[in-house]
């Protein structure tokens, strides 16, 4: 047992993070949770403390010792660009040396690569992403990955909980001025958020630094109660999301996706769709109706999980 070689996969965010430690086979023998560790907020030291505490359960977890990992991977938010990879692998290699430790390989990627892995555990596949931005990720049977979106919120992040946020912002101030229908949204904005009027509103977008994603939720509250403004809102929201997707199927078959013949598994992933809502729902009766090769499934493992398969892969 003190001889075995482990593989610890972790999935780090703003909020929590997540470890498995797998054998080499990819069995997973234990998990852990911790806090954040999005070096892009809280830095990359103590988002390397974080990982470092969590590689210590985990070896305690199975009776092991750190030298005795083969690999750590680590998909982290925020950790798409590759001077960002090696600026926190660095930090997580310092951490290493200063608890007179030894780790074999540390993997940084993105979260959202890891979670491509663990939806389909390696296979091929898209993942749909739609929390506070959007991005599509897919993997064809070749292993060659493709994105589509991830621009930003001021380039794209169409279909996102910003977008939902930004436009029914436009469409509360619109009805305010009389130049759009009328919308529950400026109702509800005003009760629970505390932005009734045009001064309140403008100093919280323009001066305090409003989070406009957290309108998101009440767009969608509305387009439930029936509120035109907003279902046309997140119709709207919907096409975009679904165009990713349609994307992204062309780039894995190489083909237009009308002439895509062989099914295509898509997860949706993200606070927007991940879970039942009228967006998600929208979401897949689009395209199921419009593009029939497309299969809904839920995501097969997790993306901590993830981060282990795609260490495995690379030992092939």
């Amino acid at each position: 047992m003190k001889n075995k070689k482990y593989i610890i996969g972790m999935d780090g965010g703003g909020t929590k993070t997540h470890a498995v430690i797998a054998d080499n086979n990819g069995k997973i023998l234990a998990e852990h949770f911790a806090g954040p560790s999005n070096f892009q907020i809280i830095g990359v030291e103590k988002s390397a403390e974080t990982i470092f505490s969590l590689i210590e359960m985990c070896c305690d977890s199975v009776g092991c010792r750190i030298a005795d990992i083969g690999t750590v991977a680590c998909g982290l938010t925020g950790a798409g660009r590759i001077g960002d990879q090696q600026r926190m692998a660095e930090g997580l290699k310092k951490i290493v040396r200063s608890k007179k430790a030894r780790l074999k390989e540390i993997i940084i990627e993105s979260d959202a690569r890891i979670a491509l892995e663990g939806a389909f555990n390696g296979g091929a596949g898209i993942i749909l992403i739609a929390g506070t931005g959007s991005i599509a990720f897919g993997k064809d049977a070749k292993g060659n990955i493709h994105r589509v979106g991830g621009w930003g919120r001021i380039l794209g992040d169409e279909g996102s909980g910003y977008y939902l946020g930004r436009l029914g912002l436009t469409a509360v101030v619109r009805h305010i001025d009389g130049r759009g229908e009328k919308t529950k949204l400026t109702e509800m904005i005003g009760k629970e958020i505390g932005m009734s009027d045009q001064t309140a509103i403008i100093n919280a977008v323009y001066k305090n630094n409003f989070d406009v994603a957290s309108v998101a939720p009440l767009v969608i509250k509305a387009a439930e109660k029936k509120d035109v403004v907003c279902r046309a809102i997140i119709e709207n929201a919907v096409v975009e999301l679904a165009w990713h997707v349609q994307v992204a199927a062309e780039k894995l078959s190489s083909a237009s996706s009308r002439k895509v013949k062989e099914k295509i598994h898509v997860s949706f992933i993200g606070g927007l769709i991940a879970n039942e809502t009228i967006v998600s729902r929208f979401l897949a009766q689009y395209l199921q109706t419009n593009f029939p090769v497309i299969d809904i499934i839920q995501p097969m493992s997790s993306p901590a999980y993830g981060a282990v398969v795609m260490s495995l892969s690379r030992s092939k």
